[in-house]
């Protein structure tokens, strides 16, 4: 049996198709609006713009040629020695395969191969899917913040992860 989908790095085009499915998909399951669109555009473009080979990587999930899911880790330009796990996201077809799961173990490792010492990420409490994979993996919640973003009301949350353990 063939694998359910295959891991590779981001190519020319992906930046797009990444801003157009997460937007697409947290409007469609959480009623997101498109300031949810522009945050993806502007991460997707200062990881372009500032990619940092051996700091800094894309996976994309696929099955087929068709885009599954996919995530980042990104250099933290205000904290030395902390990288970003950034925009975490798997199409719902793709759900109940450990693809979640794989790409942020995927992160674990390229952070502490690059010689990151902690790993950040910033969510939202409603996401909880992801948050069973991050604590899994060893995050733990360190700061809460309720706002009003995206158009709905939200609790934003940082999680963090000692990569020196």
């Amino acid at each position: 049996m063939d694998a359910p989908y295959t891991l590779r790095p981001h190519r020319i085009g992906d930046m797009g198709m990444i801003t157009a499915r997460q937007a697409i998909v947290y409007a469609e399951e959480y009623g997101w609006n498109a300031g949810y669109e522009a945050l993806c555009a502007k991460v997707t473009a200062e990881f372009i713009e500032g990619f940092e080979a051996g700091k800094e990587y894309c996976w994309v999930a696929e099955r087929d040629g068709v885009m599954l899911g996919s995530v980042f880790v990104v250099r933290h330009r205000e904290r030395s020695g902390v990288a970003r796990l950034r925009l975490l996201y798997v199409e719902r077809a793709a759900r109940g395969l450990g693809l979640g799961r794989r790409l942020v173990q995927e992160c674990t490792r390229f952070a502490r191969q690059a010689g990151y010492r902690t790993m950040t990420l910033w969510t939202q409490s409603i996401l909880t899917s992801a948050h069973r994979i991050y604590a899994a993996e060893g995050y733990k919640l360190v700061d809460e913040q309720p706002n009003h973003m995206f158009g709905n009301d939200l609790v934003s949350q940082t999680w963090e992860l000692d990569l020196t353990r």
